[in-house]
């Protein structure tokens, strides 16, 4: 823990004497009583999950109660608090290295933030050469980015509501080599823009490849508002943690830290009110 914090303070600190950069800022989603009016989707298609392949799975809309789900209560709220500051709602995703749950991070976190009435999620796979959203909800072949941005397949045509709340999903669909050009195109780049302003009310969340693997990120990252750090208790060095804050430094905020895998690979309430480093 100890060099987690450490690394994150020195980037806090050196960003904090940077002068502010200027922002174009999306409507911020609704706060109070504004509930977002039952959804019927209809032209997105509907897949029905068993709660028992969501547990399995570990995402959160297969637990009715517990630490797990109170601690992606705990992080939703502190992301939340940080995106309205900021008129923000779109943000990205990402670790160091690989196989550090950001995945699973996204996921859950997208689906916490759907269960707030005053909101709807969109969560797109963009780790367009890891493919692996679709999986955490037991679908196991689909469409998805790569087929709207190389085959022109329409966008309605690869979401997937997987009847969970105000949440819906887009794949990324096959894995592809040219992950970096695909995801700085002109129509990634439309389709962003799209996702962003189209409903007030809608969070975007991009599951992206990890900072040290690819430079999708690195490309990617000015379409986002901010970007979110999920990096895993005993496996992440605190060189990878600076080397990867050091790549989006100045160029994109980083929201702050996720500690995964903590203690004994359970997550606690405790734990995750020190997710949140910044």
């Amino acid at each position: 823990m100890e060099r987690l914090h450490s690394a994150m303070e020195r980037f806090k600190q050196e960003e904090q004497r940077r002068p502010a950069p200027v922002m174009l800022r999306a409507t911020p989603p609704r706060a109070g009583k504004d509930a977002v009016q039952d959804i019927v989707y209809t032209q997105t298609r509907t897949v029905d999950i068993a709660d028992e392949v969501l547990r399995e799975r570990r995402v959160l809309a297969g637990f009715e109660r517990g630490a797990f789900l109170d601690a992606y209560k705990i992080l939703r709220t502190q992301v939340m608090h940080r995106l309205r500051e900021n008129g923000w709602n779109v943000l990205g995703i990402t670790s160091p290295s690989k196989q550090e749950g950001k995945t699973l991070t996204a996921v859950n976190l997208a689906i916490s933030l759907a269960m707030d009435t005053t909101q709807t999620v969109l969560l797109v796979d963009a780790d367009l050469t890891n493919p692996s959203a679709h999986l955490a909800f037991g679908i196991e072949e689909c469409g998805g980015l790569v087929d709207y941005l190389l085959d022109g397949i329409p966008v309605e045509h690869l979401l997937i509501h997987p009847g969970i709340g105000r949440f819906v999903l887009m794949p990324a669909g096959r894995p592809i080599t040219n992950s970096a050009e695909a995801l700085t195109s002109p129509k990634m780049a439309s389709l962003v823009e799209e996702f962003k302003h189209r409903y007030p009310s809608r969070i975007v969340l991009f599951d992206l490849p990890p900072l040290l693997q690819t430079a999708d990120v690195l490309a990617f990252s000015p379409y986002t508002d901010a970007l979110l750090l999920v990096v895993e208790d005993g496996k992440t060095t605190r060189e990878e943690i600076e080397r990867a804050l050091q790549l989006v430094k100045g160029s994109t905020p980083v929201l702050g830290t996720v500690l995964n895998k903590a203690g004994k690979g359970q997550m606690t309430p405790a734990t995750m009110k020190r997710m949140l480093l910044t």
